[in-house]
């Protein structure tokens, strides 16, 4: 049987910070901005992608499946970017693990 490269051992849950909003622009990009500090967040095509799965309580094993699909990108790859965005929003208070 063939692998995806994606295995579920990635079955962790990030969501948005209740302080943040996010915006759809133009149907492919985002943008968040955070109320208790008016500071924005432009997302690209992505980025989006991955904001829409947090508000959708995805895992992140089940983004980087939805990117790696998008974009038909390896799977391991998408798995990869997902999770250095994910970090990144949760470094800057945008998202929090659940």
């Amino acid at each position: 049987m063939a692998s995806d490269g994606l295995d579920g051992s990635d079955s962790r849950v990030t969501v948005p910070q209740e302080h943040v909003v996010f915006t759809d622009l133009d149907g492919v990009e985002g943008v968040l901005v955070v109320l208790n500090t008016r500071k924005y967040y432009q997302l690209n095509e992505t980025a989006t992608l991955v904001w829409r799965g947090l508000e959708k309580r995805l895992t992140t094993m089940e983004i980087a499946k939805e990117m790696s699909a998008a974009y038909d990108v390896p799977a391991d790859r998408a798995l990869t970017s997902v999770k250095r965005l994910l970090s990144s929003l949760c470094a800057s208070k945008l998202a929090r693990s659940s």
